[in-house]
């Protein structure tokens, strides 16, 4: 398995399709002074937003004046390069916004779109060859798990997604079980991390100790600051993806600040 290393936790509000451009500038707003109030140190823990791509620039330019220490990305990229795509948004066009991160495979895409492995893989590909982290999202449905075990459909998402990818990638991996996204119901802190560490063996296996110990695997489906903790404490969960509660500033800060509040 990969060897222990320090890994800066990050914790990723997805905010999906919501808040307009005039929305996120008050959102951004409210949230960094939030977390300046409360004494937030970035340096331990990494905070990061995902706005519709409409929202990027406003939310680039007020990141960039403010010299605020949130990072931020998009949740999706085409694996295209510029040119005849209507509707699709290049990775070098995010690049140019500053995006630290961009969201691929996430469940949503993959069912409501019916994105592939294939896909996903040359998204991956995409966002790297222009300096982005991709942030790969894999996970099962009840159904999946039911049949094949709880890791068996992330480890081989997972694989297909690093095709091609070089061992010294920067990327993160969020393990989000379909069952729990929306549902209320999170996977236990020991569900999350029997996938995690699984998920951890894939990237020893396909790009070595050294870039496996230093990828942080979030886990998504159902955080709150009521059960953030608990994952934490787990050895492979270096973060969350976070989906309904990160459009509450409140409840997304107390996320973010999950070592305070429970003293860890």
């Amino acid at each position: 398995m990969a060897a222990v290393t320090q890994r800066t936790p990050l914790i990723a509000g997805n905010w999906k399709m919501n808040l307009d451009h005039l929305q996120a500038i008050a959102f951004v707003q409210k949230l960094a002074w939030s977390l300046k109030d409360a004494g937030h140190d970035f340096t331990q823990t990494e905070a990061a937003v995902f706005p519709p791509f409409t929202d990027l620039r406003s939310v680039q330019t007020l990141v960039s004046a403010d010299k605020l220490e949130l990072v931020y990305g998009a949740q999706d990229v085409s694996a295209h390069d510029p040119g005849a795509y209507t509707g699709e948004i290049a990775a070098e066009f995010l690049a140019k916004l500053d995006c630290t991160y961009v969201i691929i495979g996430h469940s949503e895409r993959r069912t409501l779109h019916g994105e592939t492995d294939e896909q996903v893989a040359a998204k991956v590909s995409a966002a790297l060859n222009h300096g982005l982290v991709p942030l790969i999202c894999v996970g099962e449905t009840a159904d999946d798990r039911e049949q094949y075990g709880p890791s068996a459909v992330p480890v081989a998402q997972l694989e297909a997604a690093l095709a091609g990818v070089p061992a010294t990638a920067d990327l993160v991996v969020a393990y989000e079980p379909v069952w729990a996204i929306g549902s209320g119901r999170a996977a236990t802190p020991e569900q999350a991390e029997q996938v995690a560490a699984a998920l951890r063996a894939v990237l020893v296996e396909r790009l070595g100790n050294e870039t496996a110990a230093k990828t942080r695997i979030l886990y998504g489906g159902s955080v709150k600051a009521a059960n953030i903790a608990t994952l934490m404490r787990e050895a492979n969960i270096d973060g969350a993806l976070v989906g309904g509660a990160c459009l509450d500033v409140k409840e997304f800060t107390s996320i973010v600040r999950y070592r305070q509040h429970v003293g860890l």
